[in-house]
């Protein structure tokens, strides 16, 4: 896929998609000034900047303080879509128990043990950890003893992590065995998510695009997982950083430098101009 022809004036893309981990985070999970003056100056042309994570609301909101983001943001791979200037949820989606319940038996059935964790839904909820999964320790969770209190409130997702399988052979067998019941994706290391079936990325991106009166041609997305294939597929141009997984580089319409040296940056400027 090629960038969008315009007419002298136009701007190239009207909405500018970026996850988070690994694309416009870096490492230290900060966001360069660099990016940051870069998104603003582009916003200032008139291009709208909109955040698509996995990242349940919880674990957003930091990050769009620090930008001072005051638009719509797509989380929770696609679950949430968060307004962020009034503090809002405008959609939600969760994840069905019981079916999820059923599809972690199937999974386990086949792999054995896994280790679990799961997002409450809504603005305020939680990360539930379980024995054994290992979680990044700068974001706040809550310990559980226990299987039967995942369950116990609505849900968006469930986190899986397996001793001895990949990552990616993770996934594969989470599909092979309970893809009729919910979306397996990878979004980063130690990261399998099992998701409402058929939501991804793209399904949230497409809802907040709306709103803004964007299409998927005049969107440019930015992202570094398996997990942002869907929102590549839809948008009208999709860049892969250089850190990127082997299978959203396969699928992109360019690799940028890495998100530790602000990889989003050249690409807008070649697009927009001088920012």
């Amino acid at each position: 896929m090629s960038a969008p022809d315009r007419a002298a004036g136009e701007l190239p893309f009207r909405l500018v998609a970026t996850d988070l981990d690994g694309t416009l985070l870096r490492s230290d999970a900060t966001v360069s000034p660099r990016s940051r003056d870069a998104l603003a100056a582009v916003a200032a042309k008139g291009a709208a900047h909109i955040v698509v994570t996995g990242r349940a609301v919880p674990w957003v909101r930091h990050v769009l303080d620090y930008l001072d983001y005051q638009g719509l943001a797509v989380c929770a791979q696609g679950a949430q879509v968060y307004d962020a200037g009034s503090g809002r949820l405008l959609t939600s989606v969760t994840l069905d128990r019981q079916l999820g319940a059923l599809a972690l038996a199937k999974i386990e059935a086949e792999t054995g043990p896994l280790a679990v964790a799961a997002s409450r839904d809504g603005l305020t909820g939680e990360v539930l950890v379980g024995p054994g999964y290992v979680h990044n320790p700068e974001l706040p969770v809550l310990h559980i003893s226990g299987p039967e209190e995942l369950w116990a409130e609505p849900l968006n997702k469930l986190y899986i992590q397996h001793p001895q399988l990949t990552d990616d052979e993770l996934t594969q067998v989470a599909n092979e065995v309970a893809g009729t019941m919910v979306s397996a994706t990878m979004a980063g290391a130690g990261i399998v998510e099992l998701l409402p079936l058929g939501l991804t990325k793209a399904t949230g991106l497409s809802l907040a695009a709306r709103r803004l009166g964007v299409t998927s041609a005049e969107t440019i997305a930015f992202g570094d997982m398996p997990n942002d294939i869907p929102m590549f597929a839809w948008a009208g141009y999709g860049v892969a950083m250089a850190n990127a997984h082997p299978d959203l580089k396969a699928v992109a319409d360019e690799v940028t430098a890495s998100h530790d040296e602000d990889g989003i940056v050249p690409v807008l400027e070649r697009f927009f101009g001088p920012l």
